[in-house]
């Protein structure tokens, strides 16, 4: 029995060529169709997976310059052989590819029991190849169109950027499907072919898939090439002429690929604003019902001039703010609870056009006891010490939430006998010095330790500063 060989079907720089092909349309693919159905739950956690938007789109640039690039530089070799060693056009459609196809369709069916032989490149092949070039082709304009729209539109009508955003995922799409149901099964699931491996192909192999080709290598009727001397002076020619269209068409690429930045940085996902949210909702009336209008709740006491609200009502256990408040801001509170709509100690006032009785009084913020015009340091006497005590509901206070809440000058002025505002006895009222001490700062060298002048009983622990914080010289 004759031993069986392999046959040299592909070179080493088929096989690179084949390889940087299937590695570039890889990755197109994988980094493409997330892009198309962007905003699907699938195509989001892929471009996740691959670092973001802005990785995604580098990755597909760069993987489509690859192909365009060894696009051309197969376009130049096919050149070379047909131009210059002048071989057959095996890849090339002919009129026997059709009768090939129909007998391929009989033995198929069992129409015939013998089965077609088929030269270098069978029609299947030839049929895969030729869309693998339109597609690329058609990716190739529609993907430069998109990459440079501005300056698409000014040279094309406007139409022709969806059309090509359109034509590009359908493209897609096709080729991805093409390349997995019919090329992947048919070369390395049905018949394991490895010659994008190794480039060979066995005998056996070669008789059911190019019994023509093995024929002919068989009876040693190798493809005619030329002469030395011929070959040099095609080359004379070729070369020249195939290295300025290779420089003319990389430069193209370069330009078409940096000439127009349009890709907008992505920006940092914003958060959700409500674009309309009013204050009290819009009341609605169904067929046969009623509305009811629920009016704000009017302010326990008189707000006038306060407009840091969340001050005390967001920060503070109490006054507290009601649940359903939390995230409005103070401009919502003034618009929703009117300054001034609350009754003051000496008469009334109104929320809309609800009178509220003088009596309603209870949630008022006291008035001070006497004029504290000039003192800054409320929690000096109102936090450290035991008299005047702070409420309860007041800890965690500020002096700035002290002032706002309670106006300076709303008291007595010191050493008057006119009771405070708000009915208050003028024993409260801040007593004024007898003399002037100005230039002494030691107020405790003499009334914390000296029997006269005696230190009254509620101001055991406080300190010159809080004596003269309250005392002012006359």
């Amino acid at each position: 029995m004759a031993e069986k060989r392999d046959y040299l079907r592909f070179s080493v720089s088929q096989i690179v060529e084949h390889w940087t092909m299937a590695l570039s349309f890889t990755v197109l693919a994988i980094t493409g169709l997330p892009q198309k159905f962007a905003g699907d739950g699938w195509a989001e956690a892929m471009i996740g997976y691959m670092d973001g938007i802005e990785t995604v789109r580098l990755f597909h640039h760069v993987a489509a310059i690859v192909m365009i690039v060894s696009s051309i530089y197969h376009l130049i070799i096919i050149a070379y052989k047909v131009l210059v060693l002048r071989v057959r056009w095996t890849m090339f459609p002919r009129l026997d590819d059709l009768f090939d196809a129909i007998d391929a369709i009989r033995y198929n069916l069992g129409l015939t029991k013998e089965h077609p032989k088929f030269d270098r490149f069978n029609f299947a092949e030839k049929a895969e190849y030729w869309a693998f070039v339109w597609g690329t082709v058609l990716m190739a304009v529609t993907g430069f169109i998109m990459w440079n729209p501005i300056n698409a539109a000014r040279w094309l009508h406007g139409d022709v950027i969806p059309v090509s955003k359109a034509a590009h995922g359908a493209e897609a799409i096709l080729a991805v499907l093409a390349i997995v149901v019919w090329h992947f099964y048919n070369v390395h699931v049905k018949t394991l072919n490895k010659t994008v491996f190794t480039g060979k192909m066995t005998e056996q192999q070669m008789h059911e898939e190019h019994g023509l080709e093995l024929e002919r290598l068989k009876t040693g009727r190798p493809d005619p090439r030329p002469s030395p001397e011929v070959l040099r002076n095609r080359e004379r020619v070729f070369i020249p002429v195939a290295t300025l269209a290779a420089v003319v068409m990389l430069v193209m690429v370069f330009f078409l690929t940096t000439y127009e930045a349009t890709a907008i940085t992505t920006l940092p996902r914003r958060a959700e604003v409500r674009v309309y949210a009013p204050i009290t909702p819009t009341p609605t009336k169904a067929p046969g019902a009623t509305v009811q209008v629920i009016s704000a709740k009017p302010l326990s006491a008189t707000h006038e001039g306060r407009t840091t609200c969340l001050s005390c009502h967001a920060a503070l256990p109490q006054p507290r703010m009601p649940a359903d408040h939390q995230g409005r801001a103070d401009n919502t509170c003034t618009a929703c609870h009117k300054i001034g709509s609350a009754p003051v100690p000496t008469g009334s006032a109104q929320m809309g056009t609800t009178p509220i009785p003088a009596s309603s009084t209870g949630g008022a913020p006291k008035v001070q006891p006497a004029n504290h015009a000039g003192r800054t340091t409320c929690m000096a006497c109102h936090e450290s010490l035991p008299q005047p005590k702070l409420p309860a509901d007041h800890k965690g206070r500020t002096d700035a939430t002290c002032a706002a809440c309670h106006p300076l000058g709303t008291g007595a002025a010191p050493g008057s006998s006119t009771p405070a505002a708000g009915g208050l006895a003028p024993s409260a009222v801040a007593k004024a010095q007898p003399v002037n001490h100005a230039g002494r700062p030691g107020c405790l060298v003499c009334h914390g330790v000296l029997p006269q002048p005696k230190l009254p009983a509620d101001h055991q622990g406080r300190t010159d500063a809080t004596c003269v914080a309250c005392h002012k010289a006359p």
